[in-house]
């Protein structure tokens, strides 16, 4: 283990492996070089060992030049000489060393990933490969004009404006743009043997999703024909292919490998085809009627085809990339970072059968409320890791908008495991700065069956078996329970949230008013509203059918508005017929919740010219008034105003005299159950007796409801009561009828 942590610690110094592998390395680049002899010259079609000492500066930086150094002299010094080694040895590291030193400049930080990468691509491009070959090429061309190299044997003639010129410098670029990254993936596997597996699964993941093994075979076959077609000869002198047009066969199928089979694949298959083209061109090549120009042809091919395989494969793969990232955020919520709907849609589509498991958290609301949306975030994070250990293969947890979350099982024994994640559930502890909180989860569950063309109905009839769950404390199933009650009970309430928006936009509400009689004389009306039906003459809708599915999808408060707009609007326009009116109108939690609220009634109020003191505000004492504090401040506002408030149907909510210390009101109207039973029954009456002391105290005004015949209405006066309202002293009906009453009094 020593020795291996010693090795792991040491192999990047100048002295490990990059003096080592170079020398290792280059005789396998300099048997992939490509030349012929042309006009007593040798050029090269091909020329690799440029590229292979630029990938091992690329990984190594200057810890490379030693090694590279060394390699040159044990490969030149036996062959030339010292003189010409040395010289070797300077044209090799001079525009190694300017090219990526400039490479560095630009591109200062991971300036040494894999090739592939389309930012890193034209700085790579223009300094390690067209910089590179150019200083490289400059230099020889110095060292034959000073007699550095034997003319024959020279890669570049003596007039620098030869073909034999351009041919060698397209080998030297050909080199450098495709032996650089063949090299630098085999320079990182005799690195780190398990790069082997990393190149392997990139190459797998760069590729087109639905490219098959029959594709890659189809393509290599085609390949390996064509290539057999321009290399085996027919006769002694020419192929079944020996034309000028040749080599551009072959570009077809590369650029088909390089959109659909990526950039690694394509860039290795390259350069190994190339390599063998190179090395065989006497078999395609016609060496009649004007070799020279043949060969610069085919050499300007090899580069212009390997610039373009090169950047369609670099493009196209960058591409696909980012299509598979957008994919994969398009199944990921960006904020929870777990899956979302659309993900859960896909998944129930790839299996024939599957169980929707359903959890619904309504606490988180109120927890995230006062601890922030990043406490959902978390809970809903946690859970997810909590549950993965029950999971099986190919199960997920999906995070569903607002406090509910969805889990797909395997439809195998379904049931032990929604049992086993209901209990996984149970024991599942939130911890939030070191408190730990549980809140209450409701489950519910179903089998589906492929294809899934109703999720979003199925999960709102999933999300009603869950409240459901949250009574019975275990997991409803809704096949068991019964979709059609559950479907109707949706569809019903959907349609009602429907109806009333519609009745909020048309204005098609209708106002009744029913007579509220104070025993010195006085008296004002209770608004109270129904909604019209869908045809003329339907009956008209009651509050108690409509205003929950109100309160429930947040159109309550709009209602609200609603009828003090359109009270006022009557008040206006019959001012003169109803001088003094008094009118009391209802309000819902949310209108009195809402920090607004009042500054819109004062807005109101003088639009239409209206005297706070005619409206009276009538607040039901309920357990959905959560928000105490700016209720308080709602109410106190429109009393500052002029304006009274009640409080409606007191003594049947939770904690009545609690929250009656907490809120500031004028008028206490005790509600109709104890009024109605107040002769029958002696602990009616004695709390309602109660209620009256304390309103004493609060300097309060009580309003009795409910009152039917003359002995509750004596009863309810000698009990001091202010206000009297029931069906004795009226029924209610259209406000627009207190204008005929009107008349009749005026006439008689």
């Amino acid at each position: 283990m020593s020795l291996a942590s010693w090795y792991k610690n040491n192999k990047n110094k100048w002295w490990a492996l990059p003096l080592v592998l170079p020398s290792l390395l280059l005789p396998i680049a300099v048997w992939c070089n490509a030349n012929t002899v042309m006009e007593g010259s040798r050029v090269f079609l091909v020329y690799m060992p440029l590229g292979l000492m630029t990938a091992f500066t690329l990984l190594f930086g200057w810890a490379a030049f030693p090694g590279i150094i060394l390699a040159l002299l044990i490969r030149y010094v036996p062959m030339k000489g010292e003189i010409t080694a040395l010289l070797s040895v300077i044209h090799f590291l001079l525009p190694i060393a300017v090219s990526w030193g400039g490479y560095r400049i630009f591109v200062p930080r991971r300036s040494s990933v894999m090739f592939g990468i389309i930012k890193l691509t034209a700085q790579r491009m223009l300094w390690l490969v067209i910089v590179n070959s150019f200083i490289f090429l400059i230099i020889y061309q110095l060292g034959l004009f000073f007699g550095w190299y034997d003319g024959v044997n020279s890669t570049v003639a003596e007039n620098p404006f030869h073909a034999r010129t351009l041919i060698n410098f397209q080998a030297v670029l050909v080199g450098c743009l495709t032996g650089m990254p063949f090299f630098y993936s085999i320079i990182r596997m005799c690195r780190n043997p398990r790069f082997i597996f990393s190149f392997l699964s990139r190459m797998k993941a760069q590729m087109q999703s639905g490219v098959t093994k029959g594709e890659i075979g189809i393509w290599a076959v085609i390949v390996v024909v064509l290539m057999s077609l321009l290399l085996v000869p027919i006769d002694d002198v020419s192929s079944i292919f020996t034309t000028d047009y040749t080599l551009t066969l072959i570009l077809p199928l590369m650029l088909w490998g390089a959109m659909r089979f990526g950039f690694l694949f394509i860039t290795t298959i390259w350069m190994v085809i190339l390599t063998i083209l190179c090395s065989g061109f006497q078999n395609y090549l016609p060496p009649y009627m004007g070799f020279q120009l043949h060969l610069a042809i085919a050499s300007s091919c090899y580069a212009v085809f390997s610039i373009t395989i090169y950047l369609m494969a670099v493009v196209t793969t960058r591409q696909r990339f980012l299509h598979n990232k957008a994919r994969r955020v398009a199944f990921i919520d960006p904020v929870v970072q777990m899956p979302n709907l659309r993900a859960l849609n896909r998944d129930l589509s790839r299996h024939p059968y599957s169980a929707l498991a359903f959890l619904r958290i309504p606490e988180l609301e109120l927890l995230g409320r006062n601890y922030g949306v990043q406490l959902r975030i978390q809970y809903k994070q946690q859970l997810n890791d909590y549950l993965q250990p029950v999971l099986e293969d190919r199960e997920k947890v999906y995070h569903l908008s607002g406090h509910e979350l969805a889990v797909r099982v395997n439809y195998d024994d379904y049931h032990e495991r929604i049992e086993a994640i209901d209990q996984r559930v149970k024991q599942f502890r939130f911890m939030w700065d070191g408190m730990a909180m549980q809140p209450q989860v409701g489950m519910s569950y179903c089998y589906i069956r492929q294809p899934v063309t109703h999720i979003y109905f199925l999960l709102g009839e999933l999300s009603t078996m869950a409240d459901l769950s949250l009574a019975t404390s275990k997991p409803e199933n809704l096949q068991q329970q019964g979709t059609n009650p559950v479907q109707n009970a949706i569809k019903n309430k959907v349609a009602m949230m429907n109806r009333v928006q519609s009745a909020i936009d048309s204005g098609d509400f209708v106002l009744m008013a029913q007579r509220i009689e104070g025993i010195r004389g006085d008296h004002y009306h209770e608004i109270l509203l129904r909604m019209k039906g869908d045809n003329e003459g339907d009956n008209l809708f009651m509050p108690d059918t409509f205003l929950p599915v109100a309160h429930e999808f947040g159109l309550s408060s709009k209602i609200d508005k609603w009828v003090i707009e359109a009270t006022l609007k009557f008040m206006d326009a019959h001012r003169e017929q109803l001088p003094g009116s008094r009118f009391s109108i209802n309000l819902t939690p949310a209108s009195v919740g809402r920090l607004q609220f009042a500054s819109e009634v004062k807005c109101l109020l003088a639009q239409y010219k209206i005297q706070p003191w005619q409206l009276i505000f009538e607040v039901t004492e309920s357990n959905s008034l959560t928000n105490l504090e700016q209720a308080n401040m709602t109410l106190t506002t429109l009393q500052n105003m002029g304006c009274r408030v009640a409080i409606d149907d007191f003594g049947t909510g939770y904690a009545s005299y609690a929250r009656l210390k907490d809120i500031s009101a004028d008028i206490l109207k005790i509600d109709g159950s104890f009024i109605r039973n107040i002769l029958t029954s002696s602990l009616d009456y004695q709390i309602v007796e109660s209620i009256c002391q304390l309103a004493r105290m609060k300097k309060m005004q009580l309003v009795a409801e409910y009152v039917e015949n003359e002995a509750v209405k004596a009863a309810v006066q000698s009990l001091g009561i202010d206000y009297i309202q029931g069906y004795l002293i009226g029924r209610p009906r259209l406000l627009e009828s207190l204008l005929i009453k009107q008349r009749l009094q005026v006439k008689n």
